[in-house]
């Protein structure tokens, strides 16, 4: 046991669990906390302002973890980095466990937070947790399309808009991440700041996004909660969710689209951007 302990931490394994399981917690306690807020106490006026802090909750995970992981804090975003080789495949179980896990003890603690308000909530608007009404309150855990906050005479989302969202949004995260952090990026930010653009893209994206799906763009965020609210008393409405279909819009939309993004990167814009070093041509000077 000993020996195996001393392995897994000369690996690294040790290292990358506590820095994306921690990580993946920060990024889940502010912005499912962000969704809470605002649904119970009316604490924000508009969708940007969630999003807003989304953005910093992943700012803020990123910066907390990236001393001893890869900072990644989503499993489409790791399987990304494996297919586009900037992370060998014998390091994706552990980083995907490790998301999970934290995104699951971020669900459970804002659950024990907030069940006092949630229950009040329920009983001052008549909603039976667990009823096809309860999206209302079960939104604060996973995701459902379109946004229970959305009006539905206002918004009408399929499955297939849903899927496609989802996929979109994932994509042009991933698409960021890998042009804000690579070398060969002449207009790339500085590494220190780098977290803060991220977190800035993320924000954009939800702006967009979140009146379809939410905007999970992370299928740990959105099944480690979702989990939570199963075990907690939505049942059915939180798995597999009232329309049915969660894996495949907030689990395969996401993968799919990292999947792609991680592609057309590695394929395309990243061949373009080490040409352009090599010549050694700048944004002003003539091709």
């Amino acid at each position: 046991m000993k020996n195996a302990l001393r392995w897994l931490i000369s690996r690294g394994y040790i290292r990358d669990f506590c820095g994306e399981s921690l990580g993946t917690f920060v990024l889940v306690f502010f912005g499912c906390g962000s969704v809470a807020v605002s649904v119970l106490f009316s604490a924000y006026q508009g969708l940007f302002q969630v999003a807003a802090v989304w953005g910093i909750g992943v700012t803020l995970a990123i910066y907390a973890s990236r001393g001893l992981s890869c900072a990644h804090l989503n499993p489409a975003v790791s399987i990304a980095f494996v297919c586009a080789r900037r992370m060998p495949i014998r390091k994706l179980p552990g980083y995907l466990i490790a998301q999970f896990i934290g995104a699951f003890l971020a669900g459970l603690v804002l659950y024990l937070i907030f069940s006092g308000s949630i229950a009040k909530f329920e009983l001052t608007n008549n909603i039976i947790r667990g009823s096809s009404e309860s999206v209302r309150t079960a939104m604060f855990f996973g995701e459902y399309f379109p946004s229970p906050s959305i009006g539905k005479e206002v918004i009408s989302v399929s499955f297939l808009n849903a899927f496609i969202a989802e996929g979109l949004g994932t994509f042009l995260l991933i698409f960021f991440i890998f042009v804000i952090t690579e070398g060969c990026n002449l207009g790339r930010p500085d590494s220190s700041i780098a977290p803060v653009f991220i977190g800035g893209a993320v924000t954009g994206i939800i702006s967009v996004i979140a009146p379809f799906t939410q905007a999970g763009l992370n299928p740990a965020r959105d099944f480690g909660p979702r989990l939570v609210a199963y075990l907690t008393g939505w049942d059915k409405i939180a798995i597999p969710g009232p329309k049915g279909g969660f894996f495949v819009v907030y689990i395969l939309g996401p993968v799919l689209g990292g999947i792609l993004a991680a592609y057309i990167f590695a394929k395309i814009i990243q061949p373009l951007m080490e040409n352009r070093v090599l010549c050694g041509k700048g944004c002003h000077e003539k091709d």
